[in-house]
């Protein structure tokens, strides 16, 4: 069993009905949640001309590789209605694979930490409420967002 990190996020149509479709059928797909965020609502990041974004994180564990994770994430995706126009583009739904155990992959399309996560603070934020202690690169998550400005990101539920 890999203990993972997931980052979620929407701002199309209802970004919290997708982000709890997207937690369903991940359940129903071998991974285990364990724990969820609240939702915040965050600026757009990367490319700001777009409604604003619902995000989430969530702690699980799953006998999935980290292959058959990226899989099942983007079938999980393209069931819900993603489709793949424009980097940080509006979309429907957004899962990423932020750690994966304590392991560290960098393939072809999968780069486990995500490589940004670091940086921003719509991840970090909903990462303070279920892993403000876990250690990424070096550093516990609490004291990477302790870094970044999180203005603009508002707890909503």
């Amino acid at each position: 069993m890999a203990e993972v990190l997931l980052g979620f996020g929407a701002n199309l149509g209802d970004p919290i009905a997708a982000i709890e479709a997207a937690l369903r059928r991940l359940a129903a797909e071998g991974v285990r949640i364990t724990a969820r965020s609240h939702f915040y609502r965050t600026p757009a990041w990367g490319k700001a001309d777009q409604p604003d974004f619902v995000n989430l994180c969530a702690a699980g564990s799953t006998t999935l590789s980290p292959r058959g994770l990226l899989d099942v994430i983007q079938s999980v995706e393209a069931a819900l209605g993603r489709e793949r126009r424009e980097r940080w583009g509006p979309r429907v739904i957004d899962i990423d694979i932020l750690t994966y155990g304590d392991h560290a992959f960098d393939e072809p399309g999968l780069t486990i930490p995500h490589p940004h996560l670091t940086e921003r603070a719509f991840v970090l934020a909903p990462l303070l409420d279920i892993a403000p202690d876990r250690v990424i690169a070096g550093r516990r998550v609490r004291d990477w967002a302790a870094g970044v400005d999180r203005g603009g990101i508002e707890r909503i539920g």
